[in-house]
């Protein structure tokens, strides 16, 4: 197994990426469970180490505070079976958080000895080495004689109460585009404009911006939130936690911290959806949770992920529209058949469903040349949706195809993979469909389907769509005539269409982690430009000799980054009409987090050195610059209450692939000076 393996884009657990084993043992396939790996001398010093290096994140005892436990039948159910050097080389590869790979191969050894000592499995007189051979056929078990946990199946839960409330309706959320009280939607309306009509905070007195609020969420896992506000109360959550917060103050009405019930899946989470009362989300371990908007009461929860199906949870925000939840999950790079669907907003049940993997015989299983590839051909759904409410069409960003980088198992163009699906929101019956990179051996997912606009193209008004992704362009097709208007590149593009090979690998950008990732474009109506954060960071991307299904996972290569310092990012303004590049702002780290524009002409968004930046949207010049304290990753919100223009500003960590500083997850709010009388 390649030491670079888990190098890609982003979206992995910083549970997996962990240390753990606790509760288990090691058995060598064809050997004795007694086999006795590490010396007792290379655990006490892996036991030092790992207090140094570890405990922070999971525990003294490998409890899993803050990150999820490494203890237990929630560990098994994920790592039974899969073999000690898959473990090693996350480790190895990812670890320190922050600093991944800046510790000796002895050490990393010694703390998986450690793990092993500390597990009950019994030292022997040799040390534990990296044995390439031996670590790939040694496989992870649960420990003889440890008694195993018993578990309720998942099933479905209701209170048999009703919500408290009833809104916001139908009809609010059709109108939340002229909507500037509230923020209603993940990217503030149905189309992902990401436009507010406010004017209050303005070129002239930006520079007075102050810190009128600050929550502690109190987690340090990754932070990807996009909260939502609603009548003064704002909605915000995390992995595990869903809270309700004064809008114009940050105290808490409510919070729930949510036990998982299953295998944890990745354990980044990007916001809740709020409809006639209910807060609804998904989880890492594969449920639907409606909760009470009025007092944080559970009022019912539904497994609905197949874990066997290697489905590794729900990280994206839904959408809710008329009684449906439209969702879908996670997990490319876990081999998954992916799939978007629509679940009843009274209780979970399943309305319809459309596989982008198509299922044998489906309209596009045509382009998988191999019929078995159809099974893990990856396609997940992690981005946020879009929705035209009159029509009732929603727009699905899907994401890449696996194995990542070994074509060779996956040949075809592999629909619908890398696409932008346009489907009837109500049946899931599909309308038309653009993929914008087929036959992917990047990871080039498509990331986002918005925003939904109109404008005046050749003096013709037209209904369009943008569709960005990592494949770094940013594409606007006519969403009547399915017509592909034209693309931007907005970031570095270098050899995207060169194939990959075994031996020395070839040099692209993007790289995996490059182009435009979880938040998406902004549109200014006034001025009929389009905002978009990118990342520009290469690599050298590598095909596997060889790949089989489920051994070492489904990426079918390797992807080597450039050296973190010659990462960088790039917020770009584009004529709308024309496709024409106005400005640029160039950042020295990743451009990840959210972007808000406003009807005073300003851009709001933020830096993954941790800096919160006001711009004006007409040239870039940067007007206030406010550092947060930690990474800026997730969504940044305007909004009024009583007459006064606020800014929500979420700061916390990003996965450890972005080597960014470390911070707890913080929602930070900002204003203008109040005159006093």
């Amino acid at each position: 197994m390649n030491l670079d393996l888990f190098r890609w884009g982003g979206r992995f657990t910083l549970a997996i990426l962990c240390l753990g084993a606790a509760m288990m043992a090691v058995l060598p396939s064809a050997s004795s469970q007694t086999e006795r790996l590490y010396s007792q001398a290379q655990a006490e010093r892996g036991k030092r180490l790992y207090a140094q290096h570890c405990a922070s994140c999971h525990g003294q005892s490998l409890e899993g505070t803050p990150s999820s436990p490494l203890a237990g039948e929630r560990f098994m159910a994920k790592w039974n079976e899969r073999a000690l050097g898959e473990l090693y080389n996350i480790t190895k590869m990812e670890m320190p958080y922050g600093k991944p790979d800046s510790l000796t191969v002895e050490q990393y050894l010694d703390i998986v000895a450690f793990m092993l000592s500390s597990n009950g499995y019994a030292a022997g007189p040799r040390e534990l080495t990296a044995d390439e051979a031996k670590l790939k056929q040694t496989r992870i078990a649960r420990q003889s004689g440890v008694p195993v946990a018993k578990t309720a199946a998942p099933e479905f839960f209701s209170s048999g109460a009703k919500a408290s409330t009833a809104g916001p309706t139908q009809a609010e959320l059709n109108a939340a585009a002229n909507n500037n009280t509230d923020w209603l939607h993940s990217n503030h309306d149905y189309g992902g404009q990401r436009f507010v009509d406010l004017k209050q905070i303005n070129r002239s007195n930006a520079a007075s911006l102050q810190p009128v609020a600050i929550y502690q969420v109190a987690d340090a896992n990754v932070f990807h939130n996009n909260p939502l506000v609603y009548q003064g109360v704002m909605y915000v959550s995390t992995s595990n936690a869903t809270m309700a917060l004064d809008a114009t103050t940050l105290k808490v009405k409510w919070r729930v911290d949510r036990k998982p019930k299953g295998p944890d899946g990745w354990l980044m989470y990007r916001g809740v959806a709020l409809k006639d009362g209910k807060v609804i989300r998904g989880t890492h371990d594969g449920y639907l949770v409606a909760y009470d908007a009025a007092n944080g009461k559970l009022l019912w929860e539904r497994p609905i992920l197949d874990r066997k199906k290697r489905e590794a949870g729900f990280t994206m925000a839904p959408l809710l529209y008329e009684d449906l939840i439209l969702i879908g999950p996670a997990g490319s790079e876990s081999g998954v058949k992916g799939w978007v669907g629509a679940f009843r907003l009274e209780d979970g049940a399943p309305v319809w469903r459309f596989n982008t993997v198509p299922d044998e015989g489906e309209p596009g299983a045509e382009t998988w040349k191999d019929p078995t590839a159809l099974t893990t051909g990856g396609g997940s759904i992690w981005a946020p949706l879009s929705l035209d409410p009159v029509k009732g069409v929603l727009y699905v960003p899907v994401s890449n195809p696996a194995p990542d980088f070994y074509t060779d198992s996956r040949l075809g163009n592999n629909l619908y993979t890398n696409s932008l699906l346009a489907l009837d929101a109500r049946t899931g019956k599909l309308q038309w469909f653009y993929q914008a990179v087929p036959a992917d051996f990047h990871d080039w997912d498509v990331t986002q389907v918005s925003p939904l606009f109109e404008t005046r193209i050749n003096g013709k008004m037209r209904k369009l769509i943008t569709t960005t992704g990592k494949d770094g362009l940013l594409h606007v097709l006519d969403r009547e005539t399915h017509e592909h208007l034209y693309a931007v590149p907005v970031t570095t593009r270098k050899n995207p269409d060169v194939p990959l090979n075994t031996t020395e690998g070839v040099y692209a950008c993007p790289g995996v982690l490059g182009g435009v990732q979880w938040n998406g474009p902004a549109y200014n109506p006034g001025l009929n430009m389009l905002f978009v954060n990118a990342v520009d960071w290469c690599s050298t991307f590598k095909k596997a000799k060889e790949f089989r299904a489920g051994v070492g996972g489904y990426m079918g290569g390797t992807s080597v980054r450039d050296p973190v310092e010659q990462s960088r990012g790039w917020l770009t303004a584009i004529d709308a009409a024309t496709g024409q590049v106005r400005w640029k702002y160039e950042s020295q780290r990743p451009m990840l987090a959210a972007v808000t524009t406003t009807s005073a002409e300003l851009i709001f968004t933020g830096e993954l050195t941790g800096d919160f930046l006001v711009l004006d949207a007409r040239d870039g010049k940067v007007l206030y610059r406010f550092n947060a304290g930690g990474p800026l990753n997730g969504g940044i919100i305007s909004y009024a209450i009583n007459g006064r223009q606020y800014i929500a500003v979420n700061s916390g960590n990003a996965t450890g692939f972005w080597l960014a500083a470390k911070g707890s997850a913080t929602v930070l709010l900002f204003a203008l000076p109040q005159n006093k009388p």
